[in-house]
């Protein structure tokens, strides 16, 4: 069975920081682009950050420069480290991951809630 497991979220202070972890685990023979969604309550879904196998990173402009997203692929597993949080960035965070397990397909995790508040 693949999965996708995120960890690290919690409530934070704004303007601190917090990295969050996503690991794949199962019958995965490759993967590739992984990333982080994050829904914020009555909103829809957005992206936050992608990476690919080979390191390329792509940032949406509501996180760019204050997000880093980064991988090591023997450990399957990815971060978000996120800097200089603010209210707005209040949501629960989704690892997705393009995985080929009899081909290739779009995994998600079960999310992680990232609360920023004084």
């Amino acid at each position: 069975q693949v999965q996708l497991v995120e960890s690290g979220g919690g409530l934070v202070q704004p303007g601190g920081s917090l990295r969050i972890s996503c690991v794949a685990s199962g019958s995965i023979f490759s993967i590739g682009a992984m990333g982080w969604y994050r829904q914020a309550p009555g909103k829809e879904r957005e992206l936050g950050a992608t990476i690919t196998n080979s390191g390329s990173t792509f940032y949406a402009d509501s996180v760019k420069g204050r997000f880093t997203t980064s991988r090591d692929n023997a450990k399957n597993t990815v971060w978000l480290q996120m800097n200089s949080l603010k209210p707005e960035d209040t949501a629960v965070y989704y690892c997705n991951a393009r995985l080929w397990v009899s081909s290739w397909k779009d995994y998600w995790g079960q999310g992680t809630q990232v609360t920023v508040s004084s």
